[in-house]
């Protein structure tokens, strides 16, 4: 079937089912489903439970495991989403209303953020301003930007932009090496964090080039320069200067959202698109990761390609299950999660996770009857599960009162 006869998209009609389920599958490993692994790992421990188990956890500096991508495939999905909401804003209401809306959503995410983090809770200089929400806020706020005053060709090559640019900072821009003399830094936990007393800031040794974790001209902006509490002690895996490839991150949701919206390419050619570019991104970035390596904590463009990539292949296999094929009958629990995914995530922190409740119903003496009578880990899978039916049930009734908290 020619292009030109392709039948109306599914994307056509406004937001899409796929998007919305992919939220919610990223948003399930957000609020705990983890936690299910491990459980099963100490139930029946064995090579397959051990290999999930290591992929549920951030690798420690380089390289890149399932964990690390589920923070840059939720800004990869609201870039996706931007082209939705922005597009009908504008076409409705002009270009004034959509800036009001990104300015308005951007600074209520980025507020949101800190409070997160604790708000007011503690003194200055020991509240956190940047954080995950913070990152998602400000990619959401550049990007919708950039997409209210520019072209699709545009865009592309100001996302390339971005990401060689920020490699070409990071790579030929000297900065101090501020390690303190051997015995001088003092490491100390306070107030929940690590904080380190003592920086050489006044350092004549210069290095570019660098990727040490804390030694990084990423790592050193933020040390200089970032204000408040640091995640790291002396510098933030959300700071300032990975903002810019992050926002490169958002663009590539943008150019995935800007397919599915074109009504002249048909459905199944646009999986066979996306996965065809999700395929190519993770192996540019992997290639360009024997460069410059693909971390995590300071958002490295070659981090960027392999995250986005992986994004958009999920992607593709969703939008292939949900919009094509019509298999929505299993997607229904991560639709409720995922078109209220900030809802969701805020309530956890709240209650210090879904988690807590669980406890009070499926804790204590509950807990240790399976452990005692069935094996190590049962009464964990029973809070576990009883935690995520709790974040699952508090969706569903958002959902079905039409109530949403979202990009």
């Amino acid at each position: 079937m020619s292009s030109s006869a392709a039948p109306a998209s599914p994307a056509s009609a406004g937001r899409l089912l796929s998007v919305d389920a992919l939220r919610g599958f990223d948003m399930f490993w957000i609020i705990g489903a983890d936690s299910l692994v491990y459980a099963l790992h100490r139930m029946s421990p064995g090579p397959v439970t051990n290999f999930l188990a290591e992929q549920l956890e951030h690798a420690d500096w380089e390289g890149f495991h399932f964990y690390d991508l589920i923070f840059p495939l939720f800004i990869f999905i609201v870039g996706v989403s931007l082209v939705f909401s922005l597009d009908k804003t504008l076409a409705q209401a002009g270009r004034a209303a959509a800036l009001k809306r990104i300015f308005l959503r951007s600074l209520l995410l980025f507020l949101f953020g800190v409070f997160y983090n604790g708000g007011l809770a503690l003194p200055w200089p020991d509240v956190r301003l940047m954080s995950v929400l913070g990152r998602i806020a400000l990619a959401y706020f550049f990007a919708g930007l950039l997409f209210c005053f520019f072209r699709p060709r545009l865009l592309v090559v100001l996302c390339a932009g971005l990401l060689a640019g920020y490699w070409a900072l990071m790579t030929f821009v000297p900065f101090p090496d501020v390690r303190p003399a051997p015995g001088a830094g003092i490491i100390a936990r306070e107030n929940g964090f690590t904080r380190i007393s003592q920086l050489n800031m006044n350092s004549t040794n210069r290095l570019h080039g660098v990727f040490i974790k804390g030694v990084n001209l990423c790592n050193y902006l933020d040390q200089k320069y970032l204000p408040g509490r640091k995640y790291d002690g002396t510098w933030d895996p959300e700071g300032l200067l990975s903002t810019l490839p992050a926002i490169a991150t958002c663009l590539l949701g943008v150019f995935a959202g800007l397919l599915l919206k074109n009504r002249n390419v048909e459905d199944r050619r646009k999986v066979a698109w996306l996965l065809a570019w999700g395929a190519a991104g993770v192996a540019a970035g992997w290639i360009w990761g024997i460069e410059f390596p693909v971390i995590k904590k300071i958002w490295t463009s070659s981090y960027v390609l392999v995250a986005g990539g992986y994004s958009a292949l999920l992607l593709g296999v969703f939008y292939l299950m949900v919009e094509v094929w019509c298999w929505q009958f299993w997607c229904r629990p991560f639709v409720w999660l995922g078109a209220n995914s900030i809802a969701v995530y805020m309530t956890a922190n709240l209650l210090g996770s879904f988690t807590r409740p669980a406890q009070r119903l499926a804790g204590g003496s509950v807990r240790n009857f399976l452990e005692a009578h069935l094996t190590a880990g049962a009464g964990e899978l029973a809070i576990s599960l009883t935690g995520l039916a709790l974040a699952f049930g508090f969706a569903r009734f958002l959902y079905r009162r039409k109530i949403f908290l979202r990009l």
